[in-house]
């Protein structure tokens, strides 16, 4: 990455990590997948302050509601796998157009302009 921000044709590189708006607000029966999403924007910030002023920048995307498969981790605890079915009910989530559509954005900034974070959300997620 490096060497690409050198000596590539844009003169940037560019790092984005997905992560979720549960690396921010932690959630009852989610522990783990919060413990990662906390990680990783964590090592991200880390990373970003390491080398975004060699021009590779760093960024971490972090949506809410997303249309996957996330909803089916949970047939272990019928709480869960309720309050899910009942969100996704409720709920126009994201489709995963609208996250590639973030990082398209995040990585044609130009050379000077660094998007360190980024949440896209439903309209009607609170």
């Amino acid at each position: 990455m490096l060497k690409a921000a050198e000596d590539g044709p844009r003169q940037v590189a560019d790092i984005v990590n997905i992560s979720s708006i549960a690396g921010r607000v932690a959630w009852n029966g989610y522990g783990v997948y919060n413990l990662t999403k906390l990680g990783l924007n964590g090592f991200t910030e880390s990373l970003r302050q390491e080398i975004t002023q060699r021009h590779v920048r760093i960024g971490v995307l972090e949506p809410g509601g997303v249309d996957t498969e996330l909803a089916s981790h949970n047939d272990h605890k019928p709480e869960l796998r309720e309050a899910t079915a009942a969100f996704y009910e409720q709920t126009e989530v994201l489709a995963p157009e609208d996250i590639a559509d973030g990082v398209a954005y995040m990585v044609t900034r130009p050379r000077h302009t660094s998007i360190g974070e980024l949440w896209i959300t439903p309209t009607d997620q609170a």
